[in-house]
């Protein structure tokens, strides 16, 4: 069966080799006569689920024997607060605001930081660039440093983290990595902390993904949960309070989805950055080379994974979409803050799906220009 191609910025398309194995797997897992949302999350079978999804995850993304991994809920927003709440020490926080995401997590924080430092901010040119490293204004001794790496709204991105000890700041870099995990590979000497909802690239909404430094343990404030403490949720294996356990379960099996996809000589989240890299160049080239459409984004920060894009006349959104969804083009409108339409190419996007969005465009050009 052809499934539509769904472009959705999230909950996004799961791989349709991931979703028939947990509907094989759905009524009884491995024989064990239960399916996974009937297990206990501390007997053996969840257990195991857990531990290999964990180590899958810490293969793929080359995660350091000093990091972390953290099966947590909540998704991104609450880790605006869960964030602060561990690593600010009542102290001063720095943050770069990229967009809506960056934004969101900046506004958090000051519920739980003595001060917020607004370090750069692309607001004033409509987040369509992102701020020079270079001039950035880091406070000294801030307790972190949070980046938005990819703006799901916006369509910017970090194609390489920033170096603060480059730039003489000592701070620790929290990044929101929710709409590009495991879509490229992470330079962890750069990293204290990551964080990412699953909804967009590696499983369902509910599961959240918390990659954190050792030595950033054990600083939550008085009024941190015990839940939420991530010294706590490391020392408890993620199993302190319930863990989502179906997100972790359909989390697991596209890591090892991830580590079977291979391009070329390079294999799991390498192949999936040079796939990634060649359905992000070939929606932008067919954008760029109408005069029917258009990206605002600067060049040298397009995000691969969500590309906002506009009709040169807004009058025939509308009529685009209709088109779209009556060719299996699915969830291809754009955020509302935003406007226009937007395509999330995350890795369960194949080649094959991009093509049929370009072809469509191309026509509906053709039509109507």
């Amino acid at each position: 069966m052809q499934r539509p191609y769904n472009f959705s910025a999230g909950p996004a398309a799961i791989p349709t080799e991931v979703l028939e194995q947990a509907a094989a797997e759905m009524l009884d897992w491995h024989g064990c006569g239960m399916g996974v949302m009937e297990m206990s999350h501390r007997g053996k079978e969840f257990v195991s689920i857990c531990e290999q999804a964990e180590a899958d995850l810490r293969e793929l993304l080359a995660v350091p024997a000093q990091f972390k991994i953290l099966f947590m809920q909540g998704g991104g927003l609450a880790e605006n607060a869960i964030v602060p709440m561990n690593l600010s020490r009542a102290a001063t926080v720095d943050f770069v605001v990229t967009g809506s995401w960056s934004q969101k997590s900046y506004k958090e924080a000051r519920k739980y930081a003595a001060e917020v430092n607004l370090v750069a901010s692309g607001e004033d040119g409509g987040f369509i660039s992102l701020p020079n490293p270079a001039h950035w204004q880091p406070s000294r001794g801030a307790s972190y440093l949070h980046i938005c790496s990819n703006e799901t709204i916006h369509g910017v991105e970090f194609h390489e983290l920033p170096d603060l000890k480059g730039l003489g700041c000592d701070a620790p870099l929290v990044i929101d990595f929710s709409s590009h995990v495991a879509s490229r590979p992470v330079d962890w000497s750069r990293v204290g902390l990551a964080f990412g909802g699953a909804q967009k690239n590696i499983g369902p909404a509910g599961l959240t993904i918390v990659i954190v430094r050792e030595d950033l343990l054990g600083h939550a404030l008085a009024i941190c949960p015990s839940a939420f403490d991530y010294k706590v949720v490391a020392e408890h294996g993620s199993m302190y309070n319930t863990p989502p356990t179906w997100g972790i379960y359909i989390a697991g099996l596209t890591f090892q989805w991830l580590k079977r996809q291979r391009e070329g000589d390079a294999s799991g989240v390498a192949a999936m950055e040079r796939r990634n890299i060649a359905k992000a160049e070939l929606l932008y080239n067919a954008i760029d080379q109408s005069p029917f459409y258009v990206n605002k984004v600067a060049v040298n920060c397009r995000s691969r994974m969500n590309i906002p894009f506009f009709l040169c006349d807004e009058t025939r959104n509308d009529t685009f979409l209709a088109g779209a969804k009556a060719r299996g083009l699915l969830q291809l409108k754009g955020h509302k803050s935003v406007g226009g339409l937007r395509a999330s190419l995350y890795n369960a996007m194949p080649l094959a799906g991009v093509q049929a969005l370009v072809a469509y465009m191309q026509e509906f050009e053709q039509q109507h220009a």
